[in-house]
Order: structure tokens, then C-alpha cells, then sequence
């Protein structure tokens, strides 16, 4: 494989011009130049299918229902027939009229997505485990869907490579991919950090980011359960089907992390974690606390702490400091700036999940499509390479991690009930390669 990227690009302006890309204020997406007229008019029907049954995917497709009158829920898909049927039930209880998914458009098994993909729908919703998105994104938009695509977008960097390879192709066939990192679409979080990158805090020098809080859901191991089964119903405890907390929740904080830095990746990370409170056979393979540093090329420092235990404090905040003052975010409740340019957030407030759905179908029918592909691939290979550092206890440079050749899980085409995949011991810093 050809050891370059244009994640790794020295002068992203310059990539940006070259590639057709536009900035587009503080959301950092990109938009194409050309318009797709495919739902330019105003009443067309847009069928919706659903991929991934579990509550972010049926919070995700009532959302998609509030965007647009005309949108319809044509097909769903899910390994798991309890999860796509509750999924159904919830979904019929808000619009049974827009819910048109007959039994023979309920698609159950590892090629579910694959079959809502080519039941003839227009957009598709990805809310599968991480573990899974790169190849569903790919086929989505191989396939010429518009995607709504949960965060993060993969658990190791082969996979980021795959998305950012798809959200390109999307570019070409003028395509929307929204991401599901939500706080892009928080209007608090748009107004404050769009004046930390219009410059009211001058130059900033470092940003340090919290996400501390309890523990998730488990399900206990049923009879007939095989341990294929186990894993998956549990599968945020997998690092290969999750990546580890700091990929599939704590992400978000880093997301935010490289919103305000302008989506410039840095040059190295290193990091430490464990797993000291969550040490029982239901919690897989996964650490419950990560700390990494990142370096900019300008000196600048990315601060990154998480932890998921039982009985600790909780924190959400993103702190930045600059020449001229600093800004804080306490996620839901304060946005303010201090220094030379004091301000205070006292704008609306929204539903930021709902945001994103009213933004992608309104693109859809403006014909003029959004595309989130190159900040959602920054952002989770920010949590991937961070847990590379803590997981190795090496300082990891973005070559490495961009380039690392390590996947954590079976290929998508593997996938059957009777596949046997045993988890990787819990990493040990100083043993663990990740490279």
C-alpha cells in the first residue's frame, strides 16, 4: 500500500482547493460544486432504509421522519430479529403511516445491509456497531445512497482508509454523507467555535478535553446464546467490534478537540490507560480510563482524559486557551469566551440529533449535498491513535497510525453464526504492538 493520504497533507488549504472541496463555516463540512437533481423537487417521496435496529438507529430514523413530510421508512435491517421488530414497533407508534416496511423489506442477518442497501431506497441510515461502517459506508455509497453515518466511523486505521476512500467517491457522485458526531450540529457548541476559529482567542496554544461518567448497559449470557452471540449483544465491550470506549463515546470529545484546531491532525500522541474497576468477563477486552497528549506542529497540546466507572464523578468540558483569552464548554450548560473578547452563548437551542437530519434532507432536496467525510475520519482516527499510544505505551506519530496495518476484527464477508473469534488479551503497555 502506498504509504501517503491526504489526511497527511502539509498545506490542507492548498488540498482543499486542488479537490473541489469548500469550507462551510464552523460545521468544517464540504460541499461539491454541482447539484444533484435527483429530489430537486418539492413533494418526491425520499425512502428511507434503516441498518443497525438498536436505539441510536430507531432514535435516528424518527428523526429522519421529523426532517421532511415526505420522507418514508421503505426497509430495515439487523442481525438481530428482537432488535429490528422493537425497533419496527417504536417506529409505527410515531408515524405508522410513513413506516412502510412490509416482511419481506425486514431483513434479519450478517447481509442485511447489504439488502436494504439494493431494496431501492434513497438514503441509508448506519447505525450499526462501529466495527461494521467501513464496508456498509463503502457499499452505500458504491450503491449511490445518500448516508447518514453514526460515529465512529471505524475501530482500527485500515478502516479509516476504507471510509475516507468512500467519502470521496461520494464527493464525485455528489452524494450527502452526514456524520453522526452530533455536536457539529449543536448550535452552542457552532457559535463558540466558530469565533475560537475566527480568531477571538488569538493563536490557541492548547485544548483539553474531559469525558468522564459511569459505566454502559450490559446483557447477561443467556442459554441459548453461543458466544458469538454473547459478544455481540455486547459488543461495546469488544474492542473490535467498538474500539474501545475512547473510539465509540469519548470520540466525541476529540471531535471537538479537532473542530477546534481547525481539523489539522497532529504530529505525535502518547498516552497511558488501564482497566481498574472494570475487570469481569462481561467487560471484554476494553480499558475504563484513558490520558493522551497530542502535539501540533505549531507546539500547540491536545489534552485528552476519559474514563467509564461506577460511582465517579462525571465531566463533559472542553477547555481552549489562547494568546487572547479562553474559551469554555460544559457540554449542555456553559459556552463563554474570557480575555479580549468577552461573550457568552444566549442564541436558540435545538435538538442537535434532530439538526442533523433537518440539514441532511434538506440538502437532499436542495440537490446541493453535504459531505462530513474528511472531519469524521479525523476525528476517530484521533481516538484510534490515542488508543494506540495508551494501549502500546509508545508515542505513536500520525504516520504510524494513519499507516498501521493492524485490524482488530474479521472481515465483514466472515461474519456466520458459527464464526469463532476470540478476543485479544486486555493490552499491556510495553507488550501490546499496535503497529
Amino acid at each position: 500500500m502506498k504509504k501517503t493520504n491526504d489526511l497527511n497533507s502539509t498545506d490542507r488549504r492548498s488540498f482543499l482547493k486542488k479537490s473541489g472541496i469548500v469550507m462551510l463555516g464552523s460545521t468544517l463540512a464540504y460541499q461539491t460544486g454541482f447539484s444533484n437533481p435527483l429530489f430537486s423537487t418539492a413533494k418526491s417521496t425520499i425512502k428511507v432504509g434503516l441498518i443497525g435496529c438498536g436505539g441510536r438507529g430507531t432514535g435516528a430514523a424518527a428523526q429522519a421522519l421529523a426532517a421532511d413530510p415526505d420522507v418514508v421508512i421503505t426497509a430495515m435491517g439487523d442481525i438481530f430479529e428482537d432488535r429490528l421488530e422493537g425497533a419496527y414497533t417504536a417506529l409505527t407508534t410515531i408515524d405508522a403511516k410513513r413506516v412502510k416496511v412490509d416482511k419481506k423489506r425486514k431483513f434479519i442477518g450478517f447481509d442485511a445491509y447489504q439488502k436494504v442497501i439494493d431494496s431501492g431506497v434513497d438514503v441509508v441510515l448506519l447505525t450499526t456497531p462501529p466495527a461494521f461502517r467501513p464496508d456498509q459506508l463503502t457499499a452505500a455509497i458504491e450503491a449511490g445512497k445518500h448516508v447518514f453515518c453514526e460515529k465512529p466511523v471505524a475501530v482500527d486505521a485500515p478502516g479509516i482508509r476504507k471510509v475516507l476512500a468512500a467519502a470521496k467517491k461520494a464527493q464525485e457522485k455528489n452524494l450527502s454523507l452526514v456524520s453522526g458526531f452530533c455536536f457539529r450540529y449543536d448550535l452552542p457548541t457552532r457559535a463558540v467555535f466558530s469565533r475560537v476559529l475566527n480568531g477571538d482567542l488569538g493563536e490557541v496554544r492548547t485544548v483539553s478535553t474531559f469525558r468522564n461518567g459511569s459505566g454502559n448497559w450490559s446483557n447477561p449470557r443467556q442459554p441459548d446464546w453461543n458466544d458469538l452471540t454473547y459478544k455481540l449483544r455486547n459488543w461495546h465491550y469488544q474492542n473490535w467490534l467498538s474500539g474501545d470506549f475512547i473510539v465509540e463515546q469519548a470520540v466525541h470529545s476529540l471531535d471537538m478537540m479537532s473542530w477546534v484546531m481547525g481539523d489539522q491532525m497532529p504530529l505525535t500522541a502518547t498516552g497511558t490507560g488501564g482497566r481498574q474497576v472494570r475487570v469481569n468477563e462481561i467487560y471484554g477486552n476494553i480499558y475504563d480510563h484513558f490520558a493522551v497528549e497530542f502535539e501540533y506542529a505549531n507546539g500547540a497540546k491536545g489534552f485528552h482524559f476519559c474514563r467509564q466507572q461506577e460511582g465517579t464523578s462525571h465531566r463533559n468540558t472542553v477547555d481552549v486557551l489562547g494568546t487572547d483569552g479562553s474559551a469554555f464548554v460544559n457540554v449542555g450548560m456553559k459556552y463563554e469566551i474570557t480575555g479580549k473578547n468577552n461573550w457568552k452563548y444566549d442564541g436558540p437551542k435545538k435538538n442537535m440529533y434532530q439538526v442533523q437530519h433537518d440539514e441532511l434532507f434538506a440538502a437532499i432536496r436542495s440537490g446541493k449535498p453535504i459531505n462530513n467525510g474528511e472531519y469524521m475520519t479525523h476525528s476517530t482516527l484521533l481516538a484510534i491513535w490515542g488508543r494506540m499510544a495508551a494501549y502500546s505505551g509508545q508515542t505513536i506519530s500520525f504516520e504510524q497510525a494513519l499507516n498501521s496495518d493492524v485490524v482488530l476484527g474479521p472481515k465483514i464477508e466472515e461474519y456466520n453464526w458459527d464464526l469463532k473469534w476470540e478476543n485479544q488479551p486486555v493490552a499491556l503497555p510495553g507488550v501490546t504492538k499496535v503497529i
